[in-house]
């Protein structure tokens, strides 16, 4: 059946993948439907709605009742060939009228709450984000306008299947408990869109700023978590964040939330490149891992012969191997430290502290810059006690 989104895709890597359309775009139809059902007393089937990225949609309408008192429905949502957790579930709206003015939007089962402040909506909120809520009023106030219905009404939003499907997503981290988060600032998603990730990135930084973080502990993703429990020192990973290969932006996002200093807990593979002033490492982007290293240890002091060796790597362990084996890995980490310093304060330009903990996988810690172990502290629970 057909979206209106036949026709909107990206090619990445050869492949087509496919439009979706957002959380908030399925409450928003969910909405209006329901509303037009209650004061028109017909059935809808099908429901258009204009998304605020210009891209107009036709959603097919499910499980549809009504009577003189409320009404209700539902779109399932359709994350196109974005890996969307949300994707699938199916959005309820259920609306009933109010005697006062004014639309009333509020979160049913699967809808999470908000716990901390810092993130879009007040502690206490359901976590249906702005642009969603004023989709949903357009498009309630909409069928009131077209019924001649001039008092308020109530919409309430819930999503079967949500508490559960909350947990694969960043709601847990966010501080949003009981369900999944209404969003989508443009309505239409975007396959892998990285707009969508990095804004996910800024929305923790600024919550873990609004609870009073002056600073920010930073992993790639899961293994620096993993590398950091490992270190057995009290630190508190319930405070930090994942940046991904989003090196710079994340620097970026942490100057201008006006962060006193950023910790990065990086395995070698990942900030070699920041050694090289690479600041997204995905390997799309970048590679160079093998040249780095060859030029460090060059540098450091190392023979032509190591630095060949090293230039036919294929992975940063092997190069570690190699630095270890040649008795120059404190000197070529001290080089890459160095370098990874230098290009964190050229990005920043120098505006806040940057430090950063480079790890092996296999050989553990390999090296810091120079105020990295003194900023570990902040992050130490009996610190903050």
């Amino acid at each position: 059946m057909e979206t209106g989104l036949e026709n909107y895709y990206i090619i990445q890597n050869n492949k087509k993948l496919r439009y979706g359309y957002t959380t908030g775009s399925c409450a928003a139809a969910a909405a209006g439907a329901a509303a037009r059902m209650l004061l028109l007393g017909k059935e809808i089937s099908r429901y258009r709605l204009m998304t605020p990225a210009g891209i107009p949609l036709c959603l097919e309408i499910r499980d549809a009742a009504f009577d003189g008192v409320e009404a209700s429905c539902a779109v399932k949502k359709d994350g196109g060939d974005d890996p969307d957790a949300t994707h699938g579930l199916l959005v309820y709206a259920r609306v009933r009228r109010l005697d006062t003015p004014g639309i009333v939007i509020e979160g049913g089962p699967g809808v999470g709450r908000v716990t901390r402040k810092g993130l879009e909506q007040p502690v206490g909120a359901a976590a249906i984000n702005r642009v969603p809520r004023e989709m949903i009023a357009k498009e309630v106030r909409d069928a009131c306008e077209d019924a001649d219905y001039e008092k308020g009404m109530y919409v309430e939003i819930s999503v079967p299947g949500g508490e559960e499907t909350a947990k694969k997503t960043f709601n847990p981290r966010l501080g949003i408990e009981g369900g999944i988060s209404i969003l989508g600032t443009k309505g239409i998603v975007i396959p892998m869109s990285e707009d969508a990730l990095i804004a996910s990135i800024r929305t923790e930084m600024r919550m873990r700023k609004e609870n009073g973080a002056r600073y920010l502990l930073v992993t790639p993703g899961n293994y620096g978590q993993d590398f950091l429990a490992g270190l057995g020192r009290g630190i508190d990973l319930e405070v930090s964040v994942k940046c991904s290969n989003y090196v710079g932006e994340t620097v970026d996002m942490a100057v201008n939330l006006g962060m006193e200093g950023i910790l990065f807990a990086a395995h070698i593979g990942k900030f070699i490149k920041v050694s090289g002033g690479i600041m997204n490492t995905h390997s799309r982007c970048s590679d160079a891992r093998a040249e780095l290293f060859a030029a460090h240890a060059v540098r450091a002091g190392g023979s032509l012969e190591t630095a060949r060796a090293l230039l036919e790597t294929q992975t940063t362990e092997e190069a570690v191997d190699i630095l270890l084996a040649e008795g120059l890995l404190e000197p070529v980490m001290a080089e890459v430290t160095k370098r990874v310093h230098g290009y964190l304060q050229h990005r920043c330009a120098g505006a806040i502290r940057t430090e950063a903990i480079l790890y092996s996988s296999v050989h553990g810690w390999l090296g810091e810059t120079p105020g990295a172990r003194k900023m570990l502290e902040h992050f130490m629970k009996e610190e903050r006690d």
